[in-house]
């Protein structure tokens, strides 16, 4: 070997070709707008598709408002409830309400609870002297007694069912007022009125959900709706405009920093920027209200449940079904504005 050579250096032969091809690539990337960032996922390219499936959840709900309607209870109808519950034996329906006929008192449903164990009788309104008659024919052996009497007039019933629908009204023009207002400064072209339009109407659709649940569940399994579910109804759209407002804040920053591009790439990169945060205060609360519907006493069971299906829906529509909206929304106006 040469003095020249003895000290050069062997290079290792790499092969580039085999290196490239045999790693495959973790993400799939778009365009970054010029700043180094990098997107990882277009997941506006199926927003028709976000918004599709959201109209298969909520028909089932609707047909079922449509035919069966939500089962009250007497806090909107007006009338009685009468709950007995025996320690031996169980409750023949039959029975029972032959012992309502007896008294001259019109029975409107039954429904039995804990295994037959308990009962719910509703009737029409009726006073405490009658109350004690039917309960002196129900009780006749001493493991039965009276667990509950309770009587609304129909018109605090009605009342009740009005103020409940006004406050939804009001908190829906109270949202879009807000929403329009904190977003005033936004870019134009851009309103600040269409990102509460988005947010009503992703709010919207968590409550119809809500709402379709709960027809299904009145027209088979006999369940109420109450002033708590109200309460329930009332939290779940602030709770569904609270993660929206999230994602369509982070929209109005990247409005300013990434000029010229998309509404679509920008609400695409925004949903990117906070999906992980949403969807992690989401499994949260979920798994704590999951603990509460589980564990929770039966008066607070169907108010958990109304909350858990409300946040669960919630996070999916402030995620895909407002901000594809919003971009379908400002897409056709800005091709509109082109022509």
């Amino acid at each position: 070997m040469s003095k020249k050579n003895k000290h050069k250096k062997i290079q290792p032969v790499v092969n580039t070709q085999s290196s490239l091809t045999s790693e495959k690539p973790m993400v799939k990337t778009i365009d970054s707008g010029g700043n180094g960032e990098v997107v990882s996922r277009d997941l506006m390219k199926y927003k028709f598709w976000y918004l599709a499936f959201s109209a298969l959840v909520i028909i089932p709900g609707l047909l079922s408002l449509g035919v069966f309607g939500l089962k009250t209870s007497i806090d909107f109808t007006g009338g009685s409830v009468l709950k007995f519950s025996r320690q031996e034996g169980t409750w023949d329906k039959n029975t029972v309400e032959q012992s309502f006929k007896e008294k001259g008192v019109e029975v409107a449903s039954i429904n039995m609870e804990d295994n037959g164990k308990s009962v719910s009788v509703r009737t029409k309104s009726i006073d405490a002297n009658k109350n004690e008659e039917i309960k002196t024919s129900i009780a006749l052996l001493p493991s039965i007694q009276q667990t509950s009497f309770e009587t609304v007039g129909p018109s605090i019933g009605g009342e009740t069912a009005k103020k409940s629908l006004v406050a939804f009204v009001v908190a829906c023009f109270g949202i879009v007022f807000y929403i329009a207002y904190a977003f005033r400064n936004i870019p134009k072209p851009f309103s600040g009125l269409r990102f509460g339009v988005s947010a009503i109407l992703a709010m919207i659709h968590d409550a119809l959900v809500v709402l379709g649940v709960f027809a299904i569940l009145g027209h088979f399994k006999g369940v109420e709706i109450d002033p708590m579910f109200i309460t329930a109804l009332l939290t779940i759209i602030g709770f569904s405009v609270h993660d929206t407002i999230v994602v369509f804040d982070r929209v109005r920053e990247n409005l300013g920093r990434f000029k010229g591009k998309s509404i679509e790439w920008i609400a695409n990169y925004s949903i990117l920027e906070t999906m992980r945060r949403s969807i992690a205060t989401s499994v949260t609360v979920a798994i704590t209200l999951t603990a509460l519907f589980v564990f929770g006493g039966a008066s607070i069971k169907w108010f958990v449940f109304a909350l858990l299906i409300g946040v669960i829906s919630g996070t999916y529509s402030s995620i895909f079904n407002a901000t594809p909206i919003l971009v379908i929304w400002e897409d056709f106006l800005g091709r509109h504005n082109r022509k």
